[in-house]
């Protein structure tokens, strides 16, 4: 990162236009068109809250030049005279829009307009608008908190709510509190939910500029077969023709989520139009600068551009007056199976298919076409949900931890993550060793250096420790992208698969790996591919992958040499970074296991792993829904051997002596347990228990269910209850409560002496009771409580006490004649209920109040209840 000194002071606005102009190229900055964009209308009033102020949020339209004018305002009118960082949430994003800002300012891109994205830089120390994505800017507040260098940060497409983008407008809203109350922030958008970020910035100006756009014609498709629905691609190339056909000029922009759709759309594009009048152009951020940069040039043909999401806001591709929508993108979502973060397609939003729409009026009326029916519209969210509340945090959780946040949970969020999520993902980077009581370790300082999720940063380091580095690359890649192995029922290809992995039968990702090197050794040929039911283009994406994670390797100065080919190291390497996914089998007779941070699974039986006790899985299944009980599936199982783990995480292996109750014997026993972490590994006897130790243990079974005391009956229970309910009304009584810490407590002087259930089964229970009260106490609860009441007319119902419920008296109508009032418990504190019965038992009513019964209630009950049952005595 560029380190540049901060101005000794601040200058007037004058004095900073003057120095800039000195800085200036001789050609002209801008030309007269970009002076008529609409966002000039509103030029004024940006300048003057950010003269007056240092925050501001601006909600302008695609089209209205925000994106590309905003920071040459800033540095025209020397509102700052550090760096302005203007962010995007895409590579090719940052890149395309610095270089055609320098094109509008005259330099060539790296000098006065440059843009530093991830594996590409191009910028200078003369640079003044930089154009990055997010996670840049937050590795550079890491590396130095002031980030002395940057006077403005202009936070564009913020609707969009990329993760790092909502962490860094946090992190500069404290900065700006802190240490750099100069520093200016300006967040922009198309479409904002603006009070809320009004609020969430406040005090803060919002300015609303208008756009200049042209009416769109939208239509939606009819109806979508269910059964059979065509392939995405297929019906956007179908509905491409009609429109260059049906229209006359304009290209088209067609939205796909990925580049394996724009790939296949291309493909169906080709077969219907003619390459000599059409240009079929793709745009994603996988191609290279040349491709990419030929998507959005002015072409002699009419071009037809099939473009993932970056087309949809920041990027303008002139002449386009037709898009055909997909309906879908690819978003960051947490993928729960690998544990990682990973891009899922989904539908997008009525503002994001807004947005797109809005592409064919930039020039003139246009068209879209929108591959959904009405009624989907209608059934789809107004806005994108935040990336915040759908992705892991972990590798969040360890920036913001560098960065002095100790507890992530007292954040200056905008919007809270699940704590759940938060949860887990602070429990992961203590499995990684990564942040401990709040603090990064020294493991966890050198994981950040690298942009990938904290379990591959954590097997990179393994990697290089262990020799094997170039492999760990390879085995991250076939971890991070669908299994490149096709499931399939041919029993050729299972045949030549048995006989290809017959000596990988330690490991699913050995095999991955093994049939990886075959796809490589035959240069991803398809009909080689096939032959072992490898999908070729997977393969292909994670060589691509693999070779991306060793540049960023390299230029980390790590070790890249391959050195230990054995491959216990490579599954060493595996086991930092899933050690919460150990699992361990009891039986080989079975496929359940237990997990780490007690859970269980099963183990997918596909796996190439049979023999082994002890295993990792890279990736966790739970089929069934939230809130019921889940069934967990292990797959991409690995062999792993104790010994491993008591080398890699020595601090996480305990042995330890437990009194435990045998549920197979019935019995307490002392086990000799190694564990690692709360997986127990392995268990043996070790002695006897003592008396107390057998009682606590015997008593906290008779607490939650698992063994009955024959004599412990309904008669304890209202006994207890009673004892409770004088407790809670006749404080000057001093009766202690009997809750379930005193339940424990006289279950332990009912056990004790006993060492199974047993032992313990037919024991005296009011022993245990006799003694929890004095003879005071006791005689207090008899009068105060008794087990009968005595009413007017003779009668003396049972009084009925159970825990939790008001106590109740219940008697037939015939059987209340001539009560008017029942008698009071607990010093009159408290009046029974009456459950008044019909001649056959039923409740026809409750009440505490017999002489209200008798004046409203009992004539209706009386005349219902009379003629079914004439034989009664009715008053």
């Amino acid at each position: 990162m560029r380190r540049r000194a901060a101005p000794p002071s601040t200058r007037t606005l004058a004095v900073a236009a003057k120095a800039f102009r000195l800085l200036k190229p001789t050609s002209p900055p801008y030309t007269v068109s970009m002076q008529t964009l609409p966002i000039y209308n509103a030029e004024t009033q940006i300048l003057d809250a950010l003269t007056s102020g240092n925050r501001l949020i601006l909600e302008a339209p695609t089209g209205s030049g925000k994106s590309t004018q905003v920071p040459q305002m800033l540095l025209n009118a020397g509102i700052t005279e550090r760096d302005i960082i203007v962010l995007q949430p895409r590579r090719i994003a940052a890149r395309m829009l610095a270089r055609r800002v320098a094109q509008e300012v005259g330099c060539p891109l790296g000098k006065t307009v440059g843009y530093h994205v991830r594996f590409d830089r191009k910028c200078s120390d003369n640079t003044r608008i930089i154009y990055e994505t997010d996670g840049i800017l937050m590795r550079q507040l890491l590396s130095d908190p002031t980030i002395p260098h940057v006077g403005a940060i202009v936070f564009d497409e913020f609707h969009e709510r990329h993760l790092y983008g909502d962490i860094m407008l946090a992190l500069a809203i404290e900065l700006q509190a802190t240490t750099r109350p100069d520093l200016k922030l300006i967040v922009m958008s198309a479409t904002l939910n603006s009070n809320q970020l009004e609020t969430y910035l406040s005090p803060c100006p919002v300015i609303r500029s208008e756009g200049r756009t042209f009416p769109v014609d939208i239509q939606y498709l009819k109806s979508l077969s269910q059964k059979s629905p065509p392939a995405i691609w297929d019906l956007a190339a179908d509905h491409c023709s009609t429109m260059l056909q049906t229209e006359s000029d304009g290209d088209v922009l067609i939205f796909m989520p990925g580049a394996h759709e724009i790939r296949k759309t291309i493909q169906a594009l080709e077969r219907t139009l003619s390459r000599n009048t059409i240009e079929i152009l793709p745009l994603y951020g996988d191609l290279s600068p040349e491709q990419q940069d030929r998507a959005v040039m002015p072409s002699s043909k009419r071009r037809v551009i099939v473009s993932t999401n970056v087309a949809e806001t920041s990027l303008t591709i002139d002449g386009v007056t037709l898009v055909i929508d997909s309906g879908q993108a690819r978003k960051a979502r947490f993928d729960p199976h690998r544990g990682i973060n990973t891009l899922l397609i989904e539908k997008i939003s009525k503002s994001s298919a807004d947005q797109r729409a809005g592409r064919a009026g930039r020039v003139r009326a246009g068209a879209c076409m929108r591959l959904w029916t009405e009624a989907d519209h209608r059934n789809r969210a107004d806005q994108e949900c935040p990336e915040i509340q759908s992705v892991d945090l972990s590798e969040t959780v360890l920036s913001l931890t560098q960065h002095g946040i100790a507890d992530p949970r007292t954040f200056n969020w905008m919007d809270s993550p699940d704590p759940v999520t938060l949860a887990r993902s602070i429990q992961l980077l203590a499995d990684l060793d990564a942040c401990v009581d709040g603090a990064v370790t020294d493991l966890g300082k050198r994981m950040i250096a690298f942009p990938m999720h904290p379990r591959y940063s954590r097997m990179f380091l393994a990697g290089e420790h262990f020799g094997c580095l170039p492999r760990v690359a390879l085995m991250t890649a076939l971890l991070q992208e669908r299994s490149i192995l096709i499931r399939t029922n041919d029993r050729q290809i299972q045949k030549r698969r048995e006989t290809f992995f017959e000596s990988c039968t330690q490991s699913d990702v050995l095999c991955l790996i093994r049939a990886f090197e075959y796809a490589e050794d035959r240069r991803f040929d398809i009909s080689a591919c096939r032959e072992l039911g490898i999908h070729a283009g997977s393969a292909k994406q994670c060589a691509r992958l693999r070779d991306q994670f060793l540049a960023t390797a390299k230029r980390l100065k790590m070790d890249l040499s391959d050195s230990n080919p054995d491959p216990a190291a490579l599954l060493k390497c595996l086991l930092t970074g899933f050690s919460d996914q150990v699992a361990f089998r009891a039986s080989m007779g079975t496929t359940r296991c237990s997990l780490v941070h007690n859970r269980r699974g099963t183990l997918e039986k596909s796996s190439i792993v049979k023999q082994s006790p002890l295993l990792i899985a890279s990736e966790i299944n739970e089929i069934g829904k939230r809130g019921e009980n889940l069934e967990v599936r292990l797959s991409v199982i690995s062999a792993i051997e104790q010994t491993w783990l008591t080398e890699l995480f020595p601090e996480a292996i305990k042995t330890s002596d437990q009194v435990v109750y045998d549920t197979d014997s019935r019995r307490v026993r002392v086990l000799r347990r190694t564990s690692f972490r709360d997986l127990v590994l392995d268990e043996s006897r070790s002695g006897e228990p003592s008396k107390d130790q057998a009682a606590e243990v015997l008593a906290q079974e008779v607490l939650i269910g698992n063994i009955s005391l024959k004599n412990w009956t309904e008669k304890v229970e209202s006994w207890i209850a009673r004892v409770n309910l004088i407790a809670e009304y006749c404080p000057d009584m001093q009766v202690t409560p009997i809750d379930d810490d005193a339940r424990l407590q006289i279950f332990e002087n009912i056990c004790h002496g006993g060492f199974g259930a047993k032992d313990i089964k037919h024991r005296d229970v009011w022993n245990g009771l006799d003694a929890w009260l004095s003879k005071e106490q006791k005689d207090a609860v008899t009068a105060l409580a008794p087990e009968r009441v005595t009413l007017t007319n003779g009668r003396s119902p049972k009084v009925v006490y159970a825990a939790g419920e008001a106590p109740k008296i219940a008697l037939r109508v015939q059987e209340l004649y001539d009560v008017n009032a029942v008698p009071t418990l607990a010093m009159g504190a408290v009046t029974p209920l009456v459950h008044i019965l019909a001649p056959n038992q039923r409740v026809v009513q409750i009440t505490d109040d017999m002489r209200s019964f008798w004046n409203t209630s009992y004539p209706q009950i009386k005349k219902d209840l009379k003629g079914r049952y004439p034989k009664h005595e009715w008053r």
